[in-house]
């Protein structure tokens, strides 16, 4: 039985800082089980990339993890997945106060947690997702 949970997680501005979005996927056995999308307003790319993780962690603060034991949250940006992962410093205090937030979300949550970056391509439906949502507000 697999326990492993997958949770892309994408954000992105047109313009940087410009009108954002963030989106997050997430996939079990290789299925996706939930999805959600939401403007940001104005925001830099690293803002909305932090942003589509809290929004993920809160969602996952809430979700029964019945038969669960590791979620694997994944991004394509390097520079977000490595802070996290506690391998980068964080100068900027904006990212920073995100940063916080999501390791609070984080301590409700009775599982291994890891971040992983991966390439644009292979977060494809996070990203579609956003960009979806960029389409819709602007």
């Amino acid at each position: 039985m697999e326990t492993l949970l997958k949770i892309y997680c994408d954000g992105g501005a047109r313009g940087n800082p410009g009108p954002a979005a963030a989106a997050f996927v997430v996939e079990r056995r290789g299925k996706v089980i939930f999805k959600s999308a939401r403007f940001l307003g104005k925001a830099t790319n690293n803002v909305a990339e932090y942003s589509a993780v809290l929004l993920a962690m809160r969602w996952l603060s809430k979700f029964d993890p019945k038969d669960l034991s590791e979620v694997r949250f994944i991004l394509d940006s390097e520079l977000v997945a490595k802070q996290l992962a506690g391998l980068f410093k964080i100068k900027n205090e904006n990212l920073r106060g995100l940063y916080f937030s999501v390791k609070e979300e984080e301590k409700k949550i009775p599982l291994s947690i890891s971040f992983a970056a991966v390439p644009r391509n292979k977060n494809r439906l996070a990203d579609l997702l956003v960009n979806r949502t960029l389409d819709e507000n602007l």
